[in-house]
C-alpha cells in the first residue's frame, strides 16, 4: 500500500510540474504575434497574442463581469467566439451547458488569444466604464470586515449603478502578487450617491486582493474600479418581500433597503441576517433603527455559533431555520438572498419546498 501511495505521488508531483513548465514555456517562449479580434462584426481591433481574452480586451477598454479576478472559479466572462478560439478547455466546461458549448460560447479568462478571434458580446457591456477612486474612510465593522468609503475621482459624473450591482476592484503590484490583481465587491452605499462609493470587503485566508485592502490601503490611496456589473436588482414588483444575508452579503441589501426607503415604499418587508458571533452582526444599529422607523420593515438577526459568554438572546441558528420558522407554504413573497454559494442553495431549495416559484427568487452568489 505505502508503495502505491508513493507512486501516486510521484506521478502528481511530475504531473503538476509538466503543467508548470507548458505553463511557464507558454507565457515566455511562445510568440504568438499581432492578432485581430472582431467585435460583434463592427469592431476589430489588433492585439499582442497570448493573453487571455478576458485581459486583452480588458486592455483596450472593453470589461467583461468577473467576480473571481480571472482564476476561473466563477464562470461570469462569458462570450461567444464562434470563429477562433480551439477546443473548449477542460477548465471551462464546469462553468458551461451543452447548449452554450453548442453555441460556441467560451470563459473568456481561460481562452487565450492565440489566433484571430470573432467575437459577441452584448451591447449592454460597452456601457461599463473604469473609474479611479481614492479611499477616503475606512470603517471597522467586525473583527474581519471593513467598509471602504471612497470619492470618485473620475469620470466626473461619477458613479451610476443600480441597487443590488457591484464593481471589479483593481489593486496594484505588491509583495501579494507581482501583477495587478481585481475581486468583484458589490456596492453597499445607497445608488443615490454618485460621488463616492462605499464597499464591505472580508479578509480572506490567502487572499490577495482582501488582504491588499486590509492590511495595505491606506487614506488617501488611489484604486481603480470597473463597472456597474450584475443583474441582483430591485425588480419592479408591489409583492412583499423577503430579503436574506449573511455575511458580507449584506452589502447589496444595504444599498437595497436605502432605495426603498428613500422613495418611500410601503410594501412589507423582512429580513433575515445571519452570522456566528454578536461581534459579527453588521449594521445592527442601522437595521435595528430602520426596524423602528419604518413599520413595514422587520429584521430578525440570527447567530450559529453563540457560547455561555455571549449576551445573545435573538434568534439561534442558521436562516434557513428562519425561513422554516417564520415563513408559511405559498406565501407569494419575492425573495432577494445574497451570500456564499452553500447558503444560497440551501434558502432557493427550501423556498422552492414552500411553494415559491424560482421567478420569485433573486440571487447573489458570492464566490
Amino acid at each position: 500500500m505505502a508503495d502505491i501511495i508513493t507512486g501516486l505521488l510521484i506521478i502528481s508531483a511530475s504531473t503538476a510540474f509538466l503543467a508548470l513548465l507548458l505553463e511557464i514555456a507558454d507565457r515566455f517562449l511562445a510568440d504568438y504575434g499581432e492578432k485581430t479580434i472582431r467585435i460583434n462584426e463592427e469592431k476589430e481591433f489588433v492585439v499582442k497574442g497570448g493573453s487571455t481574452l478576458l485581459s486583452t480586451l480588458g486592455q483596450n477598454k472593453i470589461f467583461l463581469p468577473s467576480a473571481c479576478g480571472g482564476k476561473g472559479t466563477c464562470g461570469l466572462c462569458k462570450v461567444k467566439v464562434p470563429n477562433g478560439g480551439g477546443p473548449v478547455l477542460p477548465t471551462e466546461t464546469p462553468h458551461l451547458t451543452v447548449d452554450e458549448m453548442m453555441q460556441h460560447v467560451r470563459i473568456s479568462c481561460q481562452l487565450k488569444v492565440k489566433e484571430d478571434l470573432d467575437v459577441e458580446i452584448p451591447e449592454e457591456l460597452f456601457a461599463i466604464k473604469e473609474y479611479r477612486v481614492r479611499v477616503e474612510r475606512v470603517d471597522l465593522l467586525s473583527p474581519e470586515m471593513k467598509y471602504f468609503h471612497f470619492k470618485i475621482l473620475a469620470p466626473e459624473e461619477g458613479l451610476v449603478f443600480k441597487a443590488g450591482q457591484y464593481v471589479q476592484l483593481e489593486v496594484p503590484p505588491s509583495e501579494l502578487s507581482k501583477e495587478p490583481q481585481f475581486r468583484a465587491y458589490s456596492i453597499a452605499s445607497p445608488p443615490y450617491e454618485h460621488e463616492t462609493m462605499g464597499l464591505i470587503i472580508t479578509k480572506v485566508p490567502g487572499g490577495v486582493v482582501s488582504t491588499y485592502v486590509h492590511d495595505y490601503l491606506q487614506v488617501g490611496d488611489e484604486l481603480i474600479a470597473r463597472g456597474p456589473f450584475g443583474e441582483f436588482c430591485l425588480r419592479e414588483s408591489e409583492k412583499d418581500m423577503l430579503m436574506i444575508a449573511t455575511g458580507s452579503g449584506l452589502a447589496p441589501i444595504r444599498s437595497m433597503l436605502h432605495k426603498i426607503y428613500r422613495e418611500g415604499a410601503k410594501r412589507k418587508i423582512t429580513l433575515f441576517f445571519g452570522d456566528k458571533k454578536p461581534e459579527d452582526l453588521i449594521y445592527y444599529d442601522e437595521l435595528h433603527e430602520f426596524d423602528k422607523t419604518h413599520p413595514s420593515f422587520t429584521y430578525i438577526p440570527t447567530l450559529s455559533r453563540t457560547t455561555e459568554e455571549d449576551t445573545w438572546d435573538g434568534e439561534k441558528g442558521r436562516v434557513t431555520d428562519l425561513i422554516r420558522k417564520y415563513i408559511p407554504d405559498n406565501s407569494g413573497i419575492e425573495v432577494y438572498i445574497c451570500g456564499v454559494p452553500a447558503m444560497v442553495q440551501s434558502c432557493n431549495d427550501l423556498l422552492l419546498q414552500k411553494g415559491i416559484p424560482q421567478e420569485n427568487i433573486c440571487f447573489d452568489k458570492f464566490e
